[in-house]
């Protein structure tokens, strides 16, 4: 059964985590399904004394099939490297406690929390639609960012295979590609990656939050472990794939202590770059990570959130452009500091590498005219 709250009631309730909600969801991230902040109503479950929550069925990954109407997305954020991106899928089944795409559920009606990695929606069309805005005699290339919202090798990929399929694209037009992910799944894709890379096409990083298996399981529970992860960036970079390692997020106190070993973990796996984001909790993504806390880190909880709070101003999330990456005061300057020594010594980031442009053509067409220069 549900009972309805009025929405403002709930607004700076403590956190609580039920019990049932939290069996069903094993193996998930979230500890609970809260309706997301453009629901003009809240529903939570609740025991009627006839134990109807225990006949509900565990959250079970679903996948709707969404054709989409472009796939390009474009940005002018000033703060980032790119100015455009692909998502392929909406939601995530990694799961991850921190995850600051969550809130962009809620744009659709489902919940950031359990809805997000287990509702998933896949953009089967995507292919179709990237050949024809790249077929557009107005199409200016620019690296395309793919992973930057929702990872474009998470489980479904498998069966799905859009994003190969869009990799297959971007090479067809010599098209520069940078990918973000947290799977070993990218190493699939090697046979493309490392023919694109000999033209200078393609950058690919992998996101590496801790090397404790068991942290990782807790905090990303349907990610890559740690060890694949490295083996991965191994794998790529003998296949001449450049490589970068995301120490991301950094969370305070509990594996900010971390990163100079992940640094030099992934140096070792022949990484040539590296960068750092501080955890970011914007919207609901806060009363999640903080229910993740109370469950898996009770005894560090107001710690790491007393830190996080130092670092953003005084709140929980700070997302002026500039700030939101990497924070702001001693705390976040040390985490900066650290950083940047550790790559400074491992020798990281001496070169960044600039993808070329200057192979883009557009493939000829059935029933076109060749050119004659």
């Amino acid at each position: 059964m549900t009972t309805v709250l009025d929405r403002r009631q709930i607004a700076g309730m403590e956190v609580t985590v039920d019990a049932l909600t939290a069996e069903r969801a094993r193996g998930r991230g979230s500890r609970s399904n809260g309706s997301g902040r453009y629901e003009a109503l809240a529903r939570e479950a609740f025991d009627d004394g006839w134990q109807s929550l225990e006949e509900l069925p565990v959250f079970r990954t679903t996948v709707t099939e969404e054709p989409a109407r472009t796939i390009i997305s474009r940005n002018d954020s000033p703060d980032i490297s790119f100015d455009r991106s692909i998502n392929a899928y909406r939601g995530c089944e990694h799961g991850c406690a921190y995850c600051f795409a969550r809130p962009t559920h809620a744009y659709m009606g489902p919940s950031p929390g359990l809805d997000f990695e287990t509702r998933l929606f896949a953009k089967t069309n995507a292919a179709e639609l990237l050949r024809q805005e790249l077929m557009h005699p107005a199409y200016r290339p620019q690296t395309i960012a793919i992973g930057t919202n929702t990872d474009p090798y998470q489980p479904v990929e498998r069966r799905y295979r859009i994003t190969r399929q869009i990799l297959e694209v971007l090479a067809e037009f010599n098209h520069p590609v940078g990918i973000v992910t947290k799977s070993a799944l990218v190493t699939r894709d090697i046979d493309i990656l490392s023919e694109m890379a000999r033209k200078r096409l393609v950058k690919v990083a992998l996101s590496v939050t801790t090397l404790d298996a068991r942290l990782a399981r807790s905090l990303e529970p349907r990610a890559s472990t740690p060890a694949n992860r490295l083996k991965a960036l191994e794998m790529l970079a003998a296949a001449g794939v450049p490589t970068a390692v995301m120490v991301a997020p950094v969370i305070p106190a509990l594996n900010d202590h971390e990163i100079e070993t992940i640094l030099g973990a992934a140096k070792l796996a022949g990484v040539r770059e590296a960068g750092y984001i501080l955890l970011r909790l914007p919207h609901e993504v806060k009363a999640l990570f903080r229910e993740w806390l109370m469950t898996e880190r009770p005894d560090t909880a107001q710690h790491v959130l007393s830190l996080v709070r130092q670092s953003r101003g005084g709140k929980d999330y700070d997302a002026t452009f500039g700030a939101r990456m990497k924070g702001s005061g001693p705390y976040a300057w040390t985490i900066g500091r650290r950083f940047e020594l550790a790559a400074m010594r491992l020798g990281l980031n001496t070169e960044k590498l600039k993808l070329a442009t200057q192979h883009f053509r557009r493939p000829v067409q059935p029933g076109e005219q060749l050119a004659l220069f």
